[in-house]
């Protein structure tokens, strides 16, 4: 959903026709007041602001915005006057993300929101996967050992993630093989301790640390010292 603070009836029924029209939510606004209404009930991914707004301005409303830890991290463009650097410069100190000087073109301002949005956006993190001297990197699908890469086929990567991620936890073969191969493979548990077996000698020094639980299947240890 996009917020438009406008008090231009025609400029803002154009922003929420287009972005509409763009596959946005949108919701206009004339003034201040209207606009925090609308946030008790819905808070939205950007807003567009205008500087020169009857009663309380952008640079206020802006400024409320980044002093609330509930809507600090809300997106916002600020819409300036095209001979106004002044009025660019503190909406950008302010906290704004963009700006766009008036008059601006519609799609002009769909291009800056995409762009503010892609930016916006936490990128998802990959986390590393450690235990002892072993490294999984999800992001990147690679496996270290001492800093030293190791390389794994699709199997053997997936069986030392689930047990890297599950340290302790003693896994049956059929469970890995399920796991691992899905519940549809047709073939026998023989399949994971060839490919424990295999992952233990890529390992090299670190090998030990998946552990044979005899008569239930394997495990990751916990500690270098277990």
């Amino acid at each position: 959903m996009i917020y438009c603070v406008e008090d231009d009836s025609s400029i803002r029924e154009l922003m929420v026709y287009t972005l509409q029209a763009s596959g946005f939510e949108a919701c206009g606004f004339q003034d201040a007041a209207a606009f925090w209404d609308m946030m008790k009930e819905k808070k939205p991914e950007l807003v567009i602001l205008d500087i020169m707004l009857p009663g309380e301005d952008g640079i206020s409303i802006l400024k409320k915005l980044r002093n609330s830890p509930v809507t600090e991290e809300i997106p916002v463009i600020m819409a300036t006057a095209k001979d106004s650097e002044y009025d660019t410069v503190i909406g950008l100190d302010s906290g704004a993300d963009d700006y766009l000087s008036k008059p601006f073109g519609m799609m002009e301002m769909v291009s800056r929101i995409k762009a503010v949005l892609r930016r916006s956006t936490p990128k998802k993190k990959q986390k590393q996967i450690q235990c002892g001297s072993i490294v999984i990197d999800e992001g990147k699908h690679t496996v270290t050992v001492n800093d030293r890469r190791i390389s794994l086929t699709l199997k053997e990567y997936e069986l030392l993630k689930l047990l890297a991620e599950n340290t302790g936890q003693v896994f049956t073969r059929d469970i890995l093989l399920a796991s691992v191969w899905g519940a549809d493979f047709g073939g026998e548990t023989r399949t994971v301790d060839v490919h424990i077996g295999t992952l233990r000698t890529k390992l090299d020094e670190c090998g030990d640390m998946i552990r044979t639980v005899r008569g239930v299947g394997y495990k990751m240890k916990e500690q270098e010292n277990e």
